[in-house]
């Protein structure tokens, strides 16, 4: 059966992550988060202008050591789910390549979300103890990545890229995703630069190089806020995903973000919450060489910390941390959250009016 890797709703519906579902469901602390975000380091070789990250980079990293001993911890926790991200770039720590290891021989799941130059480096344990590679492309040619995903010195990697996703391709054993986040800029004194227009141009290489599936995303600004787009831009996307749909197979799939279906709505960039509880609090979390946070929407937020993995093991630090009221949704996410609708069928679960557990996990990337 295959399922949405999207539908974050129905993969609260899965057996073995029941228990502590219904214990986030009814506003108890949970044992332990079933998906940890985790960035090894601030770093990045790229420079992107857009980076929603930029005023957090290049601020700090865990030894080799720590980030092994993390690893081990959250295979302890009995975490499900691991996702290597940033922040920085993961896969520019030297130590990835081990927590890779110890958390796909311990039968975790990793994701790993990378601007995939440094692939080939990392190829043995990522083909083997990746779940899903998702790099950010986002562009279909060298001269636009050039335009928003330079490195330091100002070049395009677009083609050193590429070809790591087809080494990738070739040996993986989880999936391969390419990531096409639309943008435009305006230049200063000068004009709109977009990459838009290469959407199926990128949709047509992302199918060619090997990928399992092309996803299409809105971008955001520094709050998180979606940014709106004319309507032109978004028809002309639309048109380009439209023709490659022919692409599509069971092995091959497009994949649009909530933040596109957003735009498609004229879903304005506020989304308002009723709630003042955050309950997949109690089942995510996020782990940066910063402090631990209750979410990768508040990365690098003192008001969000709810500790230092650095300094302390991460069971003490979830078992003291309180997190039922460090955020409060109605006032301190009312940008776009992935994870809102996870929240509405949460409260649904306590109410008694939700689902029961499917018959078998699929996905534990809740």
């Amino acid at each position: 059966m295959t399922h949405d890797r999207l539908d974050l709703v129905s993969k609260l519906y899965q057996p073995t992550g029941w228990p502590r579902i219904l214990q986030a469901a009814a506003g108890e602390p949970s044992s332990a988060p079933l998906v940890v975000d985790l960035d090894p380091t601030t770093f990045c070789d790229l420079a992107c202008p857009e980076c929603i990250s930029g005023k957090l980079l290049n601020q700090g990293r865990f030894t080799p050591e720590r980030l092994a001993a993390l690893a081990e911890e959250l295979v302890a926790m009995s975490v499900r789910a691991v996702v290597l991200i940033g922040g920085g770039e993961p896969l520019a720590h030297r130590g990835t390549r081990k927590v890779l290891r110890i958390l796909g021989e311990a039968g975790l799941a990793v994701g790993v979300v990378t601007n995939g130059t440094m692939i080939r480096q990392n190829l043995a344990e990522l083909a083997r103890y990746a779940t899903w590679v998702r790099v950010s492309v986002d562009a279909g040619t060298a001269g636009t990545y050039g335009l928003f995903r330079p490195d330091r010195k100002g070049r395009s990697v677009f083609d050193k890229v590429i070809e790591n996703m087809r080494l990738l391709a070739a040996e993986k054993q989880g999936a391969l995703g390419y990531s096409f986040l639309v943008m435009s800029r305006q230049e200063p004194g000068g004009p709109t630069v977009t990459n838009h227009h290469e959407v199926l141009r990128a949709a047509e290489l992302a199918h060619d190089i090997g990928c399992d599936y092309f996803e299409t995303k809105a971008m955001f600004d520094d709050d998180h806020h979606i940014v709106q787009v004319p309507g032109e831009m978004l028809e002309s996307v639309d048109r380009q995903l439209a023709e490659a749909a022919r692409l599509e197979s069971e092995s091959f799939q497009l994949v649009n973000s909530s933040t596109l279906t957003s735009l498609r709505g004229h879903v304005g960039a506020v989304q308002p919450k009723e709630y003042d509880r955050c309950r997949v609090a109690e089942l995510r979390t996020l782990i940066t060489p910063s402090g631990v946070y209750v979410c990768s929407y508040h990365r690098g937020n003192p008001l969000a910390k709810i500790g230092d993995a650095v300094t302390d093991d991460l069971a003490t630090i979830w078992q003291d941390a309180d997190r039922r009221g460090i955020v409060d949704p109605s006032r301190d996410c009312r940008f776009h959250c992935a994870r809102h609708r996870s929240n509405l069928e949460l409260e649904r679960i306590a109410r008694g009016t939700g689902e029961l557990p499917d018959g078998q996990d699929y996905d534990p990337f809740l």
